[in-house]
C-alpha cells in the first residue's frame, strides 16, 4: 500500500459566508475572462418541440467533412457548439440548445450533445443541427450554470446504436437515458446517483458507467437488461455530504483490463474493478483539485487539475500525464480548466477553459505533451466538453 502525505482534505466541505468565498476563489483561480472568442457565431436554430426539432442554422456554410484534427467544443456559457481549428481558433458555431455540457461523435460524423433541453444531434460535415431529442426525465425549468438540470455526461455504444446520457435532476438523484440513434428518441430511463458528471461505456459495450458527483458513486448499468448497480467511490470518505469537495468527477475506462480510473485531488487514483466493486488506491503527485480525465489507447492517463482548494496548501491548475506504470509528468496551466481531448498522434492535449465553477475563460490550452509547452487558443463561450474530429 503506497504511503500518502497527511492531508487536511478529509475535513474540507463547502461552507457559508466569507470562508466559502476564500475557498471558491482558491479553486477557481485564473483569468476569469468572459469575452467571446473571435470568429465564433451563434446562429438561430429551431425551438425544441415534443419530438426531434427542425435543423438549426450553421455558420459558415460547410463544404464537406471537417479537416482531420478539427476540434468541437460545447459552449456551456451559450447554446452552441463551436468548431475550432487548432492553429487558428474558432471557425463557426451551431445552435444546439441551452448550456451544452458533454458531447460524443460517432463514426458517421454525427455529434451527440447533452444540453439542458435535450440531446442535440449535429451533422459535423454540413454543420447543422439535425434533431433535438427531449428528455423523459422531468428536470424542471431550463436554466444555466453549474447546477442546471438536464444532460451532463454522454457516451456512445461501440456499435453506434445507442447513446447514453446522464441527466441531472436538481435536488435529487439523476437518471441515465438511453437514446436510439436510428429512431432519434429516448427508449429507456435508468435511475442513477446525483449529478452524473460523466458517462462511459465498457469496450465491449456490455456495461455503462455513470459517475455521480454528489453521491460519491458510480452506477454500473448492464446494457442488456439495464439493471443498475451502485459502486461507492470515496477514497476520502463521505464526510460533508453534498458540501464535500472530495467527490468523483470524471472516469476513464482503462483499455487493458476495463477497470475504472478516477483521480482525486492530485493525491489518489481510485482504480475500480466494476465486476467486483473493489477499489484500490494508487498515489498521484499533482496535489490539486482534479476534474476532467481521459485515457489513450496505450493506457496513458491524462487528468486536468483545476486549482487549489486551499491556496496555502495545494498547487495550482495543471495537466497530469501518467504512464501505465504510474510515472507522472505534471504540466502547469494558467487558470482553471475542465475537460480535455488528445490528438490522434498522442502528442498534443487540448484542455477546455470552461470550468464548471467561477474562474472559467473562453478558450483552450494547447499542450505539447513532449515538451510541456503551452499556448492559449480562443474558442467558444465557456468551452466545456471537447472532442477531436
Amino acid at each position: 500500500m503506497p504511503k500518502f502525505r497527511r492531508s487536511s482534505r478529509a475535513a474540507r466541505v463547502l461552507v457559508p459566508g466569507a470562508v466559502a468565498v476564500v475557498l471558491l476563489a482558491g479553486c477557481a483561480r485564473g483569468s476569469g475572462g468572459t469575452a467571446s472568442a473571435a470568429g465564433t457565431t451563434a446562429p438561430a436554430g429551431a425551438s425544441p418541440s415534443a419530438g426531434p426539432s427542425a435543423p438549426g442554422a450553421s455558420v459558415p456554410p460547410a463544404t464537406g467533412a471537417p479537416a482531420p484534427g478539427t476540434l468541437l467544443v460545447t459552449d456551456f456559457g451559450s447554446d452552441t457548439v463551436t468548431f475550432v481549428d487548432p492553429a487558428r481558433g474558432a471557425t463557426g458555431s451551431v445552435k444546439v440548445g441551452t448550456a451544452p455540457y458533454g458531447l460524443v461523435v460517432g463514426g458517421d460524423g454525427r455529434a451527440w450533445v447533452a444540453t439542458a433541453e435535450g440531446v442535440a444531434v449535429v451533422d459535423t460535415a454540413s454543420r447543422e443541427r439535425l434533431a433535438l431529442i427531449p428528455y423523459r426525465t422531468d428536470t424542471g425549468p431550463v436554466t444555466t450554470g453549474e447546477y442546471r438540470g438536464g444532460g451532463m455526461g454522454i457516451a456512445l455504444a461501440p456499435d453506434g446504436r445507442r447513446v447514453y446520457v446522464g441527466v441531472n435532476v436538481p435536488g435529487g438523484n439523476g437518471t441515465l437515458e438511453v437514446v436510439d440513434t436510428a429512431a432519434l428518441e429516448v427508449t429507456d430511463v435508468v435511475p442513477v446517483g446525483r449529478r452524473p458528471f460523466d458517462v462511459d461505456v465498457s469496450r465491449d459495450g456490455a456495461e455503462v458507467y455513470a459517475t455521480n458527483h454528489d453521491s460519491f458513486d458510480v452506477t454500473a448499468v448492464a446494457a442488456g437488461t439495464l439493471a443498475p448497480r451502485r459502486i461507492e467511490v470515496a477514497p476520502y470518505g463521505t464526510e460533508g455530504g453534498l458540501g464535500s469537495w472530495l467527490k468523483p468527477h470524471y472516469t476513464a475506462v482503462r483499455p487493458s483490463d476495463g477497470k475504472l480510473l478516477l483521480p482525486f485531488e492530485g493525491e489518489r487514483l481510485a482504480v475500480v474493478d466494476p465486476r467486483t466493486g473493489r477499489t484500490t488506491i494508487e498515489r498521484m503527485t499533482a496535489n490539486t483539485h482534479q476534474h476532467g480525465t481521459t485515457v489513450t489507447a496505450d493506457g496513458t492517463l491524462l487528468t486536468v487539475g483545476t486549482g487549489p482548494i486551499d491556496p496555502s496548501e495545494d498547487e495550482g491548475p495543471s495537466l497530469t500525464v501518467r504512464t501505465p506504470g504510474g510515472a507522472e509528468r505534471v504540466y502547469p496551466l494558467e487558470g482553471p480548466h475542465e475537460s480535455l481531448a488528445v490528438s490522434a498522434d498522442g502528442r498534443t492535449a487540448y484542455v477546455t477553459g470552461g470550468f464548471t465553477r467561477d474562474g472559467y475563460w473562453d478558450g483552450l490550452s494547447v499542450v505539447d505533451l513532449d515538451t510541456g509547452d503551452t499556448r492559449r487558443l480562443p474558442a467558444g463561450s465557456r468551452p466545456l466538453g471537447i472532442v477531436v474530429l
